[in-house]
């Protein structure tokens, strides 16, 4: 069993109220082999909301307290984030899920890059929230970027 990010199997979940469809991994959830989440409206935010970065580092930064998530408007919203990393491990933990397909360079979700902080477009190495608290836990993250090669980075 997998998990997937809801945005990429066609809810329209993302900051801006779109989504990011890829249909084999629509096809996944529908053929019962993953379970979708966003962990940003497991946190409580809404869709659409404002775009967030992580600020001072990356998501096992916000893990560890010395990193938060801020709107592009100065909002803190890394509790959010938080709260929706940690629901997403307990679907994860539910499903007996051993991997996650999710969204690179989301600051819930990237597994590679995640931006910057200084809403630049520019990018960092480094997780998000939800796939650093994955990866603690023991679960095999890979972004709709990386999944087709992940029998090649073993």
């Amino acid at each position: 069993m997998k998990v997937i990010s809801a945005c990429l199997v066609g809810c329209q979940c993302r900051y801006d109220g779109d989504d990011n469809l890829i249909p084999a991994f629509q096809q996944m959830v529908e053929q019962g082999e993953a379970v979708f989440v966003c962990p940003e409206q497991l946190g409580g935010l809404s869709t659409p909301r404002p775009p967030a970065e992580i600020v001072g580092g990356t998501g096992e930064d916000v893990l560890d307290g010395k990193a938060k998530v801020l709107t592009n408007q100065g909002v803190d919203v890394t509790d959010q984030f938080l709260k929706g990393a940690q629901q997403a491990l307990k679907m994860a933990q539910l499903v007996g899920a051993q991997e996650a397909i999710l969204k690179e360079r989301s600051p819930s979700c990237g597994s590679a890059l995640v931006y910057d902080g200084t809403f630049s477009g520019d990018k960092r190495p480094g997780d998000g929230v939800t796939s650093a608290l994955l990866k603690r836990h023991g679960i095999a993250v890979f972004s709709e970027e990386t999944y087709a090669n992940k029998d090649r980075q073993k």
